[in-house]
């Protein structure tokens, strides 16, 4: 990727130079180590998942919409995977993968898309048909899955600007956060048409964005507060003597990664004193420290086979995978000796070095890599090794957008520019350090 830099070009304008002083223009080349490229490889093989696995019929109702996994259930499409799918194309254009007229027209057709999509105050639902865009099945309406696509459609408006902040700015302000809201301030999980409200989002997980963006909701009647921010349990507890941290209920760390992956949470703090991007440094420490000591129950865990996240698995796909702490009592997480490369991946921004070495161990593993990069999972605790036949798209786009933001930032600078998404961390009172009084 090349970076033309104006900066010196700009100097010379206005103060002059010396005369035959060499002018340098473009970034010095960057060395990358071997794990680096590794993680380049694994960027692509990601976008490529997002980028050819989307509906490009114009004259289809899911123009835009995305495999929720490949290469089965084709006509699947997850509203998440969109999210990440739109998060993606800043990327591949960055990278020269694509153009940018490509990048353009794939993100404005797809806010076209859902903008006439079926939805109940702003929100949609979970899983759609993927040629026809209507609800797949029983699908709830999903509150965090609608999050991950509005912080999609939010970072392609600050990147592109013009008709396509406009799109996005206009299905971001339509929703209406008070609607998903319960008795105690906190947001249900889900929502169906047949049986109304069902769970609560009442712990510590992967729902931090949907604070941020309630509080900076466009539309003030239908925004939150600080109040809502504050309503969720935080259970502070550490593991095998490491730094103290609050926990998910499954300690399954995508639970620590997926809000990050748009909010950059680094040199801030709440009112508490919390800073979460410290917290998930530490959640990751953890999850490999318990790797490491469940060696001898599980020998795919090793200090570098770790990250045990929800992902398909030898008996179908599991969200209860993790590690302690967990829950109340440390008891919530369950596993049967499957990795999934996201895992550790999703974290390469909090343990950059601890990731790398897994990666080297990934890159080890015969078989391990398919049409677009790792597949989901692995799990070598039989005679014969398993290895999922499957990725995932939410797995495939938490992977490539903090492998993005590792490198360069690219979702974090543009999602953050968004004066709603500023405006709701000072209204829950997230703030840089050293603005903390």
């Amino acid at each position: 990727m090349k970076k033309i830099l104006m900066v010196l070009l700009l100097l010379l304008v206005l103060v002059g130079c010396k005369e035959n002083e060499p002018i340098e223009t473009e970034e010095p080349t960057r060395v990358y180590d071997t794990a680096e490229l590794a993680l380049l490889a694994e960027m692509e093989g990601s976008f490529n998942f997002f980028y050819e696995q989307t509906n490009t019929d114009e004259t289809s109702g899911g123009y835009g919409l995305i495999n929720d996994r490949y290469n089965s259930n084709a006509t699947l499409a997850s509203i998440a995977s969109v999210g990440f799918g739109l998060a993606g194309l800043p990327i591949g254009i960055e990278y020269e993968w694509i153009t940018y007229d490509a990048g353009f027209e794939r993100a404005s057709k797809t806010l076209d898309t859902f903008l006439a999509l079926d939805h109940y105050h702003g929100f949609f639902y979970h899983f759609l048909n993927k040629q026809t865009g209507a609800r797949a099945g029983l699908s709830e309406v999903s509150i965090i899955d609608t999050a991950l696509f509005i912080a999609g459609a939010i970072t392609v408006g600050e990147y592109f600007g013009g008709e396509v902040k406009d799109k996005a700015m206009d299905l971001y302000e339509r929703i209406d956060w008070t609607w998903y809201l319960d008795s105690n301030n906190q947001f249900f999980m889900g929502y169906r048409p047949e049986s109304g409200f069902g769970g609560h989002w009442d712990f510590y997980g992967e729902q931090l964005i949907l604070y941020v963006l309630g509080a900076g909701a466009p539309n003030e009647a239908y925004r939150t507060n600080k109040t809502v921010y504050n309503s969720f349990t935080r259970r502070t507890a550490s593991y095998g003597g490491g730094e103290p941290f609050i926990s998910s209920w499954f300690g399954s760390i995508f639970t620590y990664q997926y809000s990050h992956a748009f909010l950059d949470f680094r040199n801030t703090e709440d009112e508490a004193g919390v800073n979460w991007f410290e917290n998930s440094v530490n959640a990751t420490i953890a999850n490999r420290e318990y790797a490491i000591d469940m060696n001898s129950v599980y020998q795919t865990f090793t200090a570098n086979s770790w990250g045990m996240t929800a992902s398909d698995g030898p008996k179908g796909y599991s969200g209860y995978y993790g590690s302690k702490p967990s829950g109340y009592t440390d008891d919530a997480h369950r596993n049967d000796g499957t990795i999934a490369p996201s895992g550790a991946l999703g974290s390469i921004v909090f343990t950059p070095d601890l990731v790398k070495n897994a990666v080297l161990y990934f890159e080890s593993i015969g078989g391990l890599k398919g049409d677009y990069g790792y597949k989901d999972a692995y799990n070598f605790e039989n005679s014969t090794p398993w290895i999922a036949q499957d990725v995932i798209g939410i797995n495939k786009g938490i992977t490539m957008v903090m492998i993005a933001n590792y490198f360069d930032n690219i979702v974090w600078e543009y999602f953050m520019q968004n004066e709603n998404i500023q405006n709701g961390l000072e209204i829950i009172g997230i703030r840089p350090v050293e603005s903390q009084s």
